[in-house]
C-alpha cells in the first residue's frame, strides 16, 4: 500500500499530477492572500515590490486556476472508473498538462516581476489584459482554450467508446458550456455596459453555473464511492441541478446587471433566481445522507460494518452540504436583492460571500477528491481520519468562516457609514476605512487567514503521510 502506485489507469495517474499542481497553487493563493491581508492593515508592506493590486490579482487568479486544475484532475480520475476503459489519447493529455503548467508558471512570474505595462497591444498580448479576474495575457488565453479543447476531446472520445452513465452525460454536457463560456471574456466592446455584460458571462456563468454542475457531478461520484449512495438518487439530483441551471444560473445572472445600464426588470429576476443556485446540491446531500443513515440502521441490527470507506473524504463532502448552503446561498442572498445591493455593492460583503462561497461550494468537494485519489493510489480499502485530517478540516473551515464573519462586519460598517450615513462619496469611503470596526475586522481577517494557512499545512502533511499510518489504513 505504501510503495508503488496502485492506479489501474494512466488517466488516474495523470489526475494525481493535476492534483499536485492544484495543491501548490492552493498554497500560493493562501500566501498571496496573507500578503494582501497584511497590506490592508499596513499599506506600506512590500509597497513598490508587490503592491496590493498585484497581490490581490494573483490571490484570486491562483484560486481560480487551482480549482480548474483540481476539476480537470477529478474528471481524469473518475473517467476510467465510470467508463471502464483507459483515457483515449492519454499521451496527448499528458503533453497538454505540461503545456498548461508551463504557461501558468510563466504568467505567474510575469505577474510578479513585470506586473504592468504600457497601454498598448503588447501589454494585452504579453503582460496582462487588465480586466478584473481575467488578467491573463492574450497568448495565455489562447493556450487555455487549446488545452481545454484537447481535454474536451479526450473526455468525449473516452465516454463515447466506454460505458455510459448519467454522471458522465452530465459532465460531458457541462464541459461544452465550460469551454464555450470562457470565450465570452476574450473580446472587447467599446460600450462599457456591453463589455460588462459579456464579462459577467464568464465571471458568473462560467464559475457560478458550470462549475456548480461540475462539482455536483463530482459529488455524485464521490458519494457513490465513499458511502455507497444509490446511483439513481444522485443522478436524479444531478438532472435537477442541470434543469435549475437554466433558471437559477442563467436568469440569476441578472443580479450582476443592476448597475451596468441594463433594464430594471433584471432586478427582480436576478434577485429571485440567483438565490436558488445551491438548492439541488444541498438536496442531493440531504437525500443521500438520510438514505445512508437509514440503511446503516438496518446494517447495525444485522451486525454489519456501517462505516464509510474514506472518512476524510466524507468529512469534506458533508462540509460541502453546509458550506454551499451558507456561502453561496445565505451569504449570497444577503446582498442579492437590489434594494440591499445598492448599499452593499463593492463593499466587504462581496468579499465575505466570495470567500465562503468558493470554499463551501468548490474547495470542499475538490479536497474530498484529493483524499479519494490517495485512497486509489495506494489501494486502500478503508481510509480513516488521522489527527492531521481532523485538524486540517477544523482549522481550514474555522479560518474561512472566521474570515467570512470578519469581512461581513467590515461590510456592515461600510454600508452603515460610507453608504447610508455619508452618501457614498469619495471622502465617505476613506472615513469608513479608518473606523475602529473596519480596523478590527481587518485584524481578525488576517488572524483567520493565518489559521486557514496552518490548516492547509496540516492538509498537505495528511495527504502525504496518511497512507503510511497503519492505524488509519485498512
Amino acid at each position: 500500500m505504501q510503495g508503488q502506485s496502485n492506479f489501474k489507469y494512466e488517466g488516474q495517474k495523470l489526475a494525481s499530477w493535476y492534483f499536485t499542481v492544484a495543491m501548490i497553487l492552493f498554497g500560493a493563493q493562501l500566501l498571496l492572500g496573507l500578503v494582501a491581508a497584511i497590506q490592508f492593515i499596513y499599506p506600506s508592506f512590500l509597497y513598490g515590490i508587490l503592491d496590493f493590486s498585484i497581490a490581490r490579482m494573483i490571490h484570486i487568479n491562483a484560486l481560480v486556476v487551482w480549482m480548474v486544475y483540481a476539476m480537470i484532475g477529478a474528471v481524469y480520475y473518475l473517467l476510467p472508473d465510470e467508463t471502464g476503459i483507459e483515457v483515449v489519447g492519454i499521451g496527448i493529455a499528458k503533453l497538454l498538462f505540461w503545456i498548461l503548467t508551463l504557461a501558468v508558471t510563466v504568467v505567474v512570474l510575469v505577474f510578479i516581476f513585470i506586473q504592468v505595462g504600457a497601454a498598448d497591444i503588447k501589454t494585452i498580448w504579453f503582460i496582462t489584459e487588465g480586466r478584473e479576474y481575467l488578467e491573463a495575457p492574450r497568448w495565455a488565453d489562447i493556450g487555455i482554450v487549446v488545452v481545454v479543447l484537447g481535454f474536451l476531446a479526450n473526455t468525449f472520445l473516452t465516454a463515447i467508446k466506454g460505458r455510459r452513465t448519467g454522471i458522465m452525460t452530465v459532465i460531458l454536457s457541462d464541459m461544452i458550456a465550460l469551454a464555450g463560456l470562457y470565450l465570452a471574456g476574450m473580446f472587447f466592446t467599446d460600450n462599457i455596459s456591453m463589455d460588462q455584460y459579456w464579462w459577467w458571462w464568464v465571471i458568473h456563468l462560467w464559475v457560478e453555473a458550470t462549475w456548480e454542475v461540475m462539482v455536483g457531478a463530482l459529488a455524485a461520484y464521490a458519494l457513490i464511492r465513499v458511502v455507497g449512495a444509490n446511483r439513481k438518487v444522485v443522478e436524479m439530483w444531478l438532472w435537477i441541478e442541470v434543469a435549475m441551471l437554466f433558471g437559477s444560473g442563467i436568469l440569476g445572472l441578472g443580479h450582476h446587471y443592476f448597475w451596468i445600464g441594463t433594464p430594471e426588470y433584471w432586478w427582480e429576476i436576478g434577485a429571485l433566481f440567483s438565490a436558488l443556485e445551491p438548492l439541488p446540491l444541498v438536496g442531493m446531500f440531504v437525500h443521500v445522507l438520510y438514505d445512508w443513515g437509514k440503511e446503516n440502521g438496518f446494517k447495525e441490527k444485522a451486525g454489519e460494518d456501517t462505516s464509510s470507506n474514506n472518512t476524510p473524504a466524507l468529512l469534506w463532502l458533508v462540509s460541502n452540504g453546509f458550506g454551499n448552503f451558507l456561502g453561496a446561498g445565505v451569504w449570497g442572498f444577503f446582498h442579492t436583492l437590489p434594494q440591499v445591493n445598492i448599499y452593499t455593492h463593492g463593499t466587504q460583503f462581496t468579499a465575505a460571500h466570495g470567500h465562503l462561497a468558493f470554499f463551501g461550494a468548490y474547495a470542499t468537494i475538490l479536497i474530498a477528491m484529493f483524499y479519494m485519489a490517495v485512497q486509489g493510489k495506494y489501494g486502500i480499502k478503508k481510509l480513516r481520519a488521522t489527527f492531521a485530517s481532523k485538524m486540517a478540516i477544523f482549522l481550514i473551515t474555522f479560518g474561512v468562516v472566521g474570515m467570512g464573519v470578519a469581512l461581513t462586519i467590515a461590510g456592515y460598517e461600510q454600508v452603515l457609514i460610507a453608504r447610508a450615513q455619508l452618501g457614498a462619496t469619495w471622502d465617505a469611503f476613506f472615513i469608513a476605512q479608518n473606523q475602529t470596526w473596519m480596523a478590527q475586522a481587518m485584524d481578525w481577517r488576517l488572524i483567520m487567514g493565518v489559521v486557514t494557512t496552518v490548516g492547509f499545512f496540516y492538509l498537505v502533511k495528511d495527504l502525504l503521510s496518511i497512507s503510511k499510518n497503519p492505524k488509519n489504513v485498512y
